[in-house]
């Protein structure tokens, strides 16, 4: 399973908020193939009733349980926000990783995300990163996955 492609990974980004932050993670997913665009909406409405947000400059916007129809593949998005874009009051996004999962994937790709983004020096080494290769091979679940 790949989880994180060259199609859904945009480093250098901009966003002019978090609304349209998680929309553009959300078309990373649809043109890499993980989503439809009915996922998307998913991806707001989650926001609505709880923040992504993860600390260290990283948030996670993932659909809701009713979206998952959406969903044609488990995969991943990240969009990068060098200027970053202010997610909750007082906490700025600099690097938006879009989830969608089937199934108990999703439990899995947390996991393997808070291991890369629990350290501050590791989420900033995100964050600053220019190599979109580099990137999948620290967020890429398994060595295989890499590609």
């Amino acid at each position: 399973m790949t989880t994180l492609s060259l199609k859904s990974v945009q480093l250098n980004g901009t966003a002019k908020d978090k609304e349209d932050a998680i929309r553009q993670a959300g078309a990373l997913l649809m043109n890499a193939g993980y989503v439809s665009e009915g996922y998307i909406p998913g991806m707001l409405e989650r926001e609505q009733t709880m923040s992504t947000y993860m600390g260290n400059g990283v948030a996670i916007p993932h659909g809701m349980h009713d979206s998952r129809e959406f969903i044609t593949e488990t995969g991943i998005s990240v969009l990068q926000l060098p200027d970053g874009v202010e997610w909750e009051d007082g906490e700025t996004a600099y690097l938006v990783i879009g989830i969608a999962a089937n199934n108990d994937d999703h439990m899995t790709i947390l996991m393997n995300l808070a291991d890369a983004i629990e350290e501050e020096e590791d989420a900033a080494e995100l964050i600053a990163l220019t190599d979109a290769e580099e990137m999948i091979a620290r967020l890429s679940a398994t060595p295989e996955d890499v590609g």
